[in-house]
């Protein structure tokens, strides 16, 4: 089913019952998703340099959750991100906002979202410099996700980290050994104190929190699998439109992979909080999802392209993913992009 015609059927419900808390780039995502690849989105005008058949196509919405958009560009950042891999162990931790907090991290979403992503790369790089085997800089690279598989609301953080650091005093390379990297729970007390600290200090009023939070670390080995799960929800959908099973009965049924066991499972809720549930995801205008921190920064090409001399990484020129060509329906042949109209400009 097509998310669009989902928004269609409920969009009145939903501004009923949830409008007053809607924020504008959330009513930008409804109209964006609702128009993608309609004459509202604007058209694209398409000639044949073979049999000068032309072609007039609907356009894109291009926004960052609509599920029918934004594949070129997973991929270009997967491959980007492919090429900064080195020959070491790499860890995955994930640091999550408690459920005390979530209320006010949907409030206050660029603060929250900042302090969340900043104070865990801190924390990590901290750990690091501390640490008596590596005693360096290590490389991360760091997804802010907010949702559960399931839609929940639940702002975690996914960090990949490289199994090796940096020393700049005694220019040396530090390779952490076997599969172990920095126990959670110090990683989580630090992390805690640090983001509660962080919060109070940009002005926001910190509900009452639990002692524990919860830092999970796991290796990932190569590292490539790893950024092949995070690209499927950094540049795309919340949820794809094959997960929709039906509308049926003002309610909509999903289908999800559950993250423990494996198993898939099915939910369903009224048209209006499924429209709600995947709302609440979409990011301020201009949010970063994704950050690189330490020598993956861009500011540090240069110590990156030392560490891979070091390590006697080979890479091979990178060569720019081309996109899909428009074949012509009568010849085959490839066709050339001539226009683009605004909407309705054409089609009235």
């Amino acid at each position: 089913m097509r998310l669009a015609s989902v928004i269609e059927h409920y969009e009145s419900a939903l501004l009923q019952k949830y409008g007053a808390r809607l924020l504008p780039e959330q009513r930008r995502a409804i109209a964006a998703i609702r128009h993608c690849r309609t004459n509202m989105a604007g058209e694209v005008l398409w000639q044949c340099g073979a049999c000068s058949y032309s072609l007039l196509n609907p356009r894109s919405c291009g926004h960052r959750n609509c599920p029918q958009c934004q594949n070129h560009e997973a991929s270009q950042w997967l491959d980007r991100q492919s090429r900064k891999l080195l020959p070491v162990e790499y860890f995955m931790v994930t640091f999550t906002l408690p459920a005390e907090l979530r209320a006010l991290a949907l409030h206050h979403q660029k603060v929250v979202y900042s302090q969340l992503m900043t104070t865990s790369a801190q924390t990590l790089k901290s750990f690091s410099l501390n640490d008596k085997k590596l005693n360096g800089e290590i490389g991360l690279t760091s997804v802010l996700h907010t949702h559960t598989r399931r839609l929940d609301y639940h702002p975690h953080c996914h960090i990949i980290v490289s199994g090796g650091a940096v020393n700049r005093v005694k220019r040396q390379w530090r390779k952490s050994k076997g599969k172990y990297w920095f126990n959670g729970i110090a990683l989580a007390k630090v992390f805690r104190a640090r983001m509660l600290e962080a919060l109070q200090a940009a002005g926001l009023q910190v509900p009452h929190s639990p002692e524990k939070w919860i830092v999970q670390c796991q290796s990932v080995g190569s590292g490539q699998s790893a950024l092949k799960y995070l690209s499927k929800y950094l540049y795309r959908r919340v949820i794809s439109e094959k997960q929709i099973l039906n509308d049926q009965n003002g309610k909509v049924t999903f289908r999800y992979i559950e993250s423990k066991s494996g198993e898939s499972k099915i939910r369903t809720l009224p048209g209006a909080d499924f429209l709600w549930q995947l709302l609440q995801h979409v990011l301020p205008k201009g949010f970063r999802r994704v950050r690189d921190y330490g020598f993956l920064h861009s500011n540090a090409k240069r110590l990156l392209q030392l560490v891979q001399l070091t390590l006697k990484v080979v890479l091979e020129t990178l060569k720019p993913r081309s996109r899909p060509s428009m074949r012509c329906p009568k010849c085959s042949a490839p066709m050339q992009f001539v226009q683009v109209f605004s909407p309705g400009w054409l089609s009235g």
